[in-house]
C-alpha cells in the first residue's frame, strides 16, 4: 500500500482532481491488453490493482512525481493507453502507475527539416493525423495506431505495417527526452547522425518503463507518397513466396507493405480471392510515381520468376480497409477458446525451419485446434513470422495451454536461430526466454545497466528484465 504521507504530497505536486485512488477510478490501468490478464479479469480472479494512478501534464510534473517515489522508494509504472499485449503493466497495491496520456500535445513540427516533437502521452493517430494536415507522414502503422501513444512505441521498440520502406520506431526516432528513475531530465539526440559515443537513445527504447520514463518524442518524417498502388501474387508453396521476398528485398525494392500468407490464412482472411492450397503475397508500392512504375515492373519480373502468378489486387485495398479489426479476447473466451499472436524473426536461411518446427510443436499441444502464421516485416537478410494460434479447452485449462503454445514457439524459434521477439516487446510472457536472444552475458550486461540507471529497482519491476 502507498503511504498517506506520499498520496498527500502527490495531491500537493498535482491537485487532487489527478490523483486517483478508487477501485473504480484504477480500474482500467490495471494491466494492459495481455490475453493472459484478460483471461483472469474475465474469470473474475484478476485481482490487482496499483496502489493509485497519477495523471501528470507536462514534464516537470512528470520529474516531480518521480522525485516523490525516488524519496520513498515507491516502485513506478509508466502507462500510455494500455495496448500492449505481453503483460509490460502489472502492478500492485504496492505501486504507483503514472498514466501520461494526459501529455497529449503536438510540441512542434518541422516542415523544412521533416521533424515533428510530442509529448509522450499523444495517441498514435493523432500525431499522423497532425503531420498529414500538412502533406506529411510518419509512416508508423501499427495495428494499434488509434490505440497506442508515441511514447508506448518507443518504450516497445515497434514496427509499423509500413516498416519495409519507412523502417521500424528506432529508425524514425530523432530524439527523445526521458525522465530518469532520480527524477533528472535528459534530452537524447540533437543532429540527423551522430558519433558522439554510444547512442544512449537506444538505453530507453525498447526499455518499457525500465529505465526511466519517455515524456517527449522527436520523429523524422517523409512527405506524403505521389503514388500508391498494390501487387498480390499467389504463392504456390511458402518457399516460393520467401524466396521472392528476398530477391525483392536484396536487389533494392521497397514496397513499404510486404506481406505473405501461409495457405491456411489465405484462405481465413482473403477467401473470395483465395486458391486453395496456395498461400498469397501481398505488396504495397508506393513513392514517387516514377519509382513506383519501375519497382512494380522490376517486382513482376522476380515474382514470376519464382513461380508465382498474379492473384487479383482488389485484396490490397480489401486488407488496407479491414487491416485493424480483430475481435476481443472476450469473445474468444465465451466460445471456450484461448487465441494469441506471437511474432518472432529469422534468418532467410532459418525461416522455413521455424516455420515448419513451430507449427508442429504448437500442432502438438493438447487442445488446439489452429496455428497459422504469415510474414509481416521484411529486411535484406531475413524476415518476420507472426504466428497464431486457437485452442479450446475447459476454462480452467485455457491457460495452461496458453502458456504451453507460448513455450512452444519461443523454443522452436531459438532452437532453429531465429529472435523471439520482433515488435511487441518482451513484457512477462517473454521474459524467460530473453536470453535466448541475448544469451547469459547479455542478459547480466541488461541488469548492469538497470542496475546503474535504476539503482534502487523502482522503475517498472517485474517487467522485461529477468530475474538473476
Amino acid at each position: 500500500m502507498l503511504t498517506d504521507d506520499l498520496l498527500t504530497r502527490l495531491r500537493e505536486a498535482l491537485g487532487d482532481d489527478r490523483v486517483l485512488t478508487s477501485d473504480e477510478d484504477v480500474d482500467d490501468r490495471r494491466h494492459d491488453y495481455w490475453v493472459l490478464s484478460h483471461l483472469q479479469s474475465w474469470r473474475g480472479t484478476f485481482e490487482d490493482r496499483p496502489g493509485a494512478v497519477v495523471r501528470p501534464c507536462s514534464t516537470a510534473e512528470v520529474q516531480a512525481v518521480v522525485r516523490l517515489v525516488a524519496e520513498t522508494g515507491t516502485a513506478v509504472v509508466p502507462f500510455g493507453l494500455g495496448s500492449g499485449v505481453c503483460g509490460g503493466i502489472l502492478p500492485d497495491r504496492s505501486m504507483l502507475l503514472v498514466d501520461l496520456s494526459s501529455m497529449n500535445r503536438v510540441r512542434n513540427i518541422d516542415e523544412v527539416n521533416l521533424v515533428a516533437t510530442f509529448e509522450a502521452g499523444v495517441n498514435g493517430l493523432a500525431a499522423e493525423e497532425a503531420v498529414a494536415e500538412l502533406g506529411l507522414t510518419i509512416g508508423h502503422w501499427p495495428q494499434s495506431i488509434a490505440l497506442s501513444t508515441v511514447g508506448g512505441w518507443v518504450s516497445t521498440r515497434a514496427a509499423g505495417q509500413f516498416s519495409t520502406a519507412y523502417g521500424n520506431i528506432e529508425d524514425m526516432v530523432y530524439s527523445l527526452e526521458v525522465v530518469l528513475p532520480d527524477g533528472t531530465l535528459v534530452n537524447l539526440g540533437r543532429a540527423p547522425r551522430a558519433a558522439a559515443g554510444p547512442d544512449l537513445r537506444h538505453t530507453f527504447m525498447g526499455a518499457e518503463g525500465t529505465m526511466g520514463i519517455v515524456t517527449g518524442v522527436t520523429l523524422a518524417l517523409h512527405r506524403q507518397p505521389e503514388k500508391r498502388t498494390w501487387r498480390v501474387f499467389h504463392t504456390p508453396t511458402l518457399a516460393a513466396g520467401l524466396d521472392a521476398q528476398r530477391q525483392i528485398m536484396q536487389a533494392g525494392w521497397k514496397p513499404p507493405v510486404v506481406r505473405q500468407y501461409d495457405a491456411h490464412e489465405a484462405r481465413r482472411t482473403f477467401k473470395p480471392w483465395s486458391v486453395k492450397g496456395q498461400g498469397m503475397l501481398l505488396m504495397a508500392h508506393e513513392g514517387p510515381a516514377g519509382r513506383v512504375d519501375a519497382e512494380v515492373a522490376a517486382v513482376d519480373v522476380l515474382a514470376s520468376s519464382c513461380g508465382l502468378t498474379r492473384a487479383d489486387d482488389e485484396v490490397g485495398p480489401h486488407w488496407m480497409e479491414n487491416r485493424n479489426h480483430v475481435p476481443s479476447w472476450g469473445e474468444f473466451f465465451e466460445q471456450g477458446l484461448v487465441v494469441d499472436t506471437i511474432e518472432v524473426s529469422g534468418p532467410w536461411t532459418a525461416v522455413e525451419n521455424i516455420y515448419d518446427a513451430v507449427l508442429a510443436d504448437v500442432g502438438a499441444v493438447d487442445g488446439v485446434v489452429a496455428v497459422t502464421a504469415h510474414s509481416s516485416h521484411a529486411y535484406r537478410t531475413g524476415v518476420n513470422l507472426y504466428f497464431s494460434f486457437a485452442a479450446a479447452a475447459a476454462a480452467t485449462d485455457l491457460e495452461g495451454i496458453y502458456l504451453a503454445c507460448w513455450h512452444a514457439v519461443m523454443e522452436a524459434t531459438a532452437r532453429h536461430g531465429g529472435g523471439v521477439a520482433h515488435h511487441h516487446g518482451i513484457g512477462r510472457v517473454r521474459r524467460p526466454y530473453l536470453v535466448h536472444d541475448l544469451g547469459e552475458a547479455g542478459v547480466a550486461l541488461l541488469r548492469t545497466i538497470k542496475s546503474a540507471v535504476d539503482p534502487r529497482g523502482i522503475m517498472n519491476p517485474g517487467n522485461l528484465i529477468p530475474d538473476p
